[in-house]
């Protein structure tokens, strides 16, 4: 496995980063990771597009049916035989759960909080490959991994009327270049969400997006409020009885309208209800995923016998670990959309299960005689949510 160096910010200190260009305004890394070599090919791209389970899209700039057409995957091996020589892209969505350095690679920035992360996603172009200038809604890392692109930027975030109208895409008919540079293996050019940027491939390229999602404030509370309403009573009615006479039958009372004003006021919106929504909302599996089903059940007796013969248990990519601490001082482990119970003494895992990827026996071993920590671990793995590398038939997933 080839390892990742670490993440370079030249003279700027992480503390500096985030007060001064995260969200704020773009910036460009020279050689952010020193020496850096593509954990992926051209080819391993293409293979991955093939499969079911990988959601993949295929971009054709010019010489297709049509300007900026789009295809999604599964692709068929003949369909690459078929692509014009240039202006073209293919990319792979959530790369981090099929090539286990990117999943890795995320950990590089783990001075952004593990709950903004997206994904990792892989695109390959031949020379003059794009997909178009074009504004994202997230934060985004944007990493040279071979070859080399050419990017350009636009500080000012396009409106509906700067798109080229009937595309599927979210294309700029015009795009003024501010700032412009061409990257090499290694460099990473940051932006924050709002910033036109347009990449065009310069010979064979590949390069790494590293995403912060940003949820938006209409998804935030219409699932927060979905969940509340589940809870109501489906028969319970508005009710009024012993209405006083009302000399003005199309005024709403002030009477009728303090009653609705209660009913939404008992919806649980205290600070401890909204906070452990959040936690299980924001780790939960997306729509449309499954969680990976275990070869077999792990035990503790097993899980011992397998840590103590030096395997190193990884988390799955499928899901995502999350923790808080409440108002009583009491910290809560969140893995998959599910709160995981911790017994006491165990409060130690809530920050080793979500701050890292891979556990490895050094730090295992000596844990594994704590009561609760094995059967929590062999929990997870029979959930999905952990796993060996041994037992997969490819590489970590």
């Amino acid at each position: 496995m080839t390892s990742i160096p670490l993440l370079n910010l030249g003279e700027l200190t992480t503390e500096q980063f985030l007060a001064d260009y995260w969200q704020q305004k773009p910036l460009l890394i020279r050689q952010a990771f020193p020496g850096f070599t593509s954990p992926v090919s051209a080819e391993e791209l293409a293979g991955l597009s093939l499969e079911e389970e990988v959601e993949s899209r295929l971009i054709i700039e010019k010489d297709g049916l049509k300007p900026w057409q789009i295809e999604h995957g599964p692709f068929e091996i003949e369909r690459f035989a078929e692509l014009p020589e240039s202006h073209w892209t293919i990319l792979v969505q959530e790369i981090n759960k099929h090539v286990p350095e990117l999943a890795l690679l995320q950990e590089r920035f783990n001075f952004i909080p593990n709950w903004r992360l997206d994904d990792v996603m892989a695109s390959y172009a031949p020379d003059q490959g794009t997909v178009g200038p074009h504004a994202d809604n997230y934060d985004v890392f944007l990493i040279q991994a071979h070859g080399q692109r050419h990017w350009q930027i636009n500080n000012t975030p396009p409106t509906d009327e700067d798109l080229i109208p009937g595309l599927d895409l979210r294309i700029m008919r015009h795009f003024e270049s501010e700032q412009d540079w061409v990257l090499e293996p290694g460099d990473m050019l940051y932006l924050p969400p709002g910033v036109a940027h347009h990449g065009v491939a310069q010979g064979d390229c590949i390069t790494l997006s590293v995403g912060y999602r940003a949820p938006a404030v209409t998804d935030i509370a219409s699932h927060f409020l979905a969940e509340q309403i589940a809870e109501i009573d489906p028969e319970q009615f508005y009710s009024d009885p012993q209405p006083a006479p009302q000399p003005h039958p199309g005024e709403i009372s002030a009477e009728a309208r303090e009653k609705i004003r209660q009913i939404i006021r008992n919806l649980p919106l205290d600070d401890a209800t909204i906070d452990h929504w959040f936690a299980r909302h924001t780790t939960d599996i997306r729509p449309g995923h499954t969680l990976p089903d275990p070869d077999e059940e792990l035990t503790p007796a097993a899980l011992h016998e397998r840590v103590t013969a030096g395997e190193t248990l990884w988390r799955s990519e499928y899901c995502r670990y999350a923790h808080y601490t409440d108002e009583s001082g009491k910290i809560r482990l969140f893995v998959a959309g599910e709160e995981q119970p911790l017994a006491a003494g165990l409060e130690f895992a809530a920050t080793l299960l979500a701050g890292q990827r891979t556990y490895s026996a050094v730090e295992l071993v000596p844990l594994l005689g704590l009561p609760g920590f094995s059967e929590l671990l062999c929990a997870l793995h029979n959930e999905g949510c952990l796993y060996f590398p041994e037992d997969e038939d490819d590489e970590p997933a």
